[in-house]
């Protein structure tokens, strides 16, 4: 906790508001999308699932192919609070769902569907998107379908596989508009899934890296993926991590609250 305390308060220091963006592609990006309030039109479904998930207090024994949990000591954990401990927080959910609101990619690939949270909320962003989600343990990812079967979420495809084996697999297709990357938070794994996507995003295309400051190896990697001369924008929210490859852009970085 030490090292995010230290990371977070070199965040605020170094970090601005669309005040310190000379970028237009950045600046219409924090006012239309992510400081915009009116975006997108809510949606109570997300809610319902958010409450379902919270009040399932059903067991089950997590399979963990990642860096571990800073917040369990076991591997058996209750639904209820995966979801409160371990899932996505609104405030987070409708920040996911703004972003494809408003960028509007038409297909999306998340590695990490954990419960479900990140994928409701995509696809509460637009329901004509197709999503792709996997995530490896046969018991959350359970959860994660009742949870999707149960609200009627449509476009969505759950793939339950290890991260390494769906990207060999015919499930990882060509042309990725968003990716949304929350699964193995180590440094090795992390740069392993950016050079696997590269060659499939688009040129509007955006990754976005969940815990990027989770440990001192971890942004070691974001800032790795930073420098590489494929991404032409990064920027550092702290929680999140975005990188886009637009060729049209100068290779540019921003430290942005949000």
């Amino acid at each position: 906790m030490r090292y995010q305390l230290k990371t977070y308060l070199r965040f605020l220091k170094n970090s601005s508001n669309q005040h310190g963006v000379h970028s237009p592609f950045v600046y219409d990006l924090l006012t239309k999308c992510l400081y915009n309030k009116q975006l997108p039109r809510q949606d109570n479904t997300l809610k319902q699932h958010r409450d379902w998930l919270l009040n399932n207090t059903a067991e089950i024994e997590v399979t963990d192919f990642g860096a571990g949990s800073r917040v369990f000591k076991s591997n058996l954990r209750k639904v209820s609070a995966i979801a409160k401990n371990a899932g996505m927080t609104k405030k987070r959910q409708r920040l996911l769902s703004k972003l494809i609101a408003y960028l509007k990619p038409i297909e999306i690939l998340e590695i990490g569907t954990s419960v479900g949270l990140a994928a409701a909320a995509m696809r509460s962003g637009d329901e004509s998107a197709r999503i792709t989600t996997v995530e490896g343990c046969p018991k959350t990812s359970g959860v994660a379908r009742a949870g999707f079967d149960t609200f009627s979420f449509d476009n969505l495809e759950l793939v339950t596989m290890k991260f390494d084996d769906f990207f060999d697999s015919a499930h990882f297709r060509s042309d990725i508009d968003f990716a949304f990357v929350d699964g193995n938070h180590s440094k090795e794994a992390t740069l392993t899934y950016f050079e696997k996507l590269l060659p499939n995003m688009t040129n509007e295309g955006v990754i976005v890296f969940d815990d990027i400051y989770w440990s001192p190896a971890m942004t070691e990697a974001w800032k790795e993926i930073c420098a590489h001369k494929k991404v032409t924008v990064s920027i550092d929210t702290y929680q999140w991590g975005l990188v886009f490859f637009r060729k049209e852009q100068q290779k540019e970085h921003f430290i942005l609250r949000v």
